[in-house]
């Protein structure tokens, strides 16, 4: 793989320095491998920070920037701050979850190497845990968040009855995307104007995205009624992220239009309709990986589980190798592919378990890709965010490894640095 040649030095002028963030730093990290979120490496170089934006990357030695804090990394490597691009925070009691446990989990994220994490069903209490992360009372990653809005009334029965939508505990168990329980009649409509109001409640409570789940049935309301969400979210600058499981409803999806696609479809196989990988990843429309949630996660006494801690169900394991499968094929066409774990283990469980699914079939350059400028699309913040880069925001991480020759290094983050700020440091003073 080539090297990234050194990069120019940016000359910022008086006039493009905007106004001084109270909380962003200047700073300067020098004798660092710079993996780059897009692919490209330097071996040895070094990244300036002002006023909590990358001002360059270079190979050598870096340039001056006066008053700027320094570190040394010592040959570790510097990557772009960590992305969940779908992930969920909330669990139990939202108030009691906000009260107690909101802030510490934060930290955890920062401490794994995440400056970023989308939340796309989240409850009302999020809002405020995201106010006070800005507001600089609560130390944590950007946060941004989703609230859903459904397609058809719930119910529609698969084969004998069998609905799934009234079962108790975590719902992929009884996916309705997956046969036997794929719904075998209409299910029944929303009135547009109720979509519309919805819409619009979704946008005064100042949330980033709208979130949609489709699974269609045969007839069903569910395409018609997310083109109108995809059109009137666009009203509110609100974009739509869709859950689509299937390649059946993947393909209805891209129908639609929405803005990012949620889940590798790993109910279908790919490899068997070449026509279907072209009109996926054909469709321009980024796409977030969450493969681990059907790859088991092994507790401290090896005991196989599923998101929900309970016992792992084994009747979904044909999902853990296609996911990756399908996962390949559309990377192989093209398409945008970003990290995303859908789970509620801590950030650094959650990490290794994606790691172990991505593996299967991406090499160690493809996953840093994947958890840069990838899961940046994912959250549509490429412009801001996921690669090392001038202008970008100084999200990043130091790793005491190379994740390029041991994809496992990506657990050893040694220093988090969110907008040119340390924000985790577990080096030896």
């Amino acid at each position: 793989m080539r090297t990234l040649v050194a990069v120019a030095w940016v000359t910022v002028t008086a006039s493009l320095v905007p106004v001084r963030d109270s909380a962003a730093q200047d700073l300067i990290i020098s004798n660092a491998r710079i993996v780059d979120g897009k692919g490209g490496v330097i071996e040895r170089g070094s990244v300036s920070v002002r006023d909590g934006k990358i001002m360059s990357v270079a190979s050598g030695a870096p340039g001056r920037v006066p008053g700027a804090q320094t570190i040394d990394a010592q040959g570790r490597t510097l990557m772009p701050g960590f992305i969940d691009a779908h992930r969920h925070i909330a669990q139990g009691d939202p108030a009691e979850w906000l009260a107690k446990h909101a802030a510490p989990q934060m930290q955890e994220f920062l401490d794994a190497g995440f400056t970023t994490v989308l939340c796309a069903i989240c409850p009302d209490q999020a809002i405020e845990l995201r106010q006070r992360i800005e507001s600089g009372a609560v130390k944590g990653p950007r946060l941004y968040l989703g609230s859903i809005i459904p397609l058809a009334r719930a119910g529609a029965p698969g084969p004998a009855g069998r609905g799934g939508g009234g079962r108790g505990g975590d719902p992929a168990r009884f996916d309705n995307s997956r046969p036997p329980l794929r719904p075998t009649v209409a299910a029944a409509g929303i009135p547009a104007a109720e979509t519309i109001k919805a819409v619009e409640a979704v946008a005064s409570k100042k949330y980033d995205y709208i979130k949609t789940v489709i699974t269609t049935t045969p007839g069903g309301p569910e395409t018609d009624t997310l083109k109108l969400i995809v059109s009137e979210g666009k009203k509110h600058n609100l974009p739509t992220i869709t859950h689509a499981v299937s390649v059946i409803d993947t393909l209805a999806a891209v129908e639609a239009r929405p803005d990012v696609l949620v889940h590798t479809p790993h109910i279908g196989r790919l490899e068997e309709d070449a026509a279907a990988v072209k009109r996926i990843a054909g469709a321009g429309i980024p796409m977030t990986s969450t493969l681990a949630v059907f790859v088991p996660h092994f507790s401290g006494d090896n005991a196989p589980l599923f998101r929900d801690a309970m016992p792992f169900p084994w009747e979904t394991i044909a999902s853990a190798g296609q996911g990756p499968v399908n996962a390949r094929l559309l990377w192989e066409a093209g398409i945008s592919y970003g990290y995303g774990t859908d789970t509620s283990w801590s950030p650094k469980e959650s990490l290794a378990d994606e790691l172990r699914a991505l593996r299967l079939v991406f090499s160690p350059r493809d996953i840093s890709k994947i958890l840069g400028q990838g899961a940046a699309r994912s959250t549509l913040k490429q412009d801001q965010i996921g690669t090392l880069e001038s202008g970008k925001l100084a999200d990043m991480v130091l790793i005491d490894g190379n994740p390029l020759t041991d994809i496992n290094d990506l657990m050893k983050v040694v220093v988090t640095i969110k907008g040119g700020v340390i924000v985790s440091d577990t080096r030896k003073k």
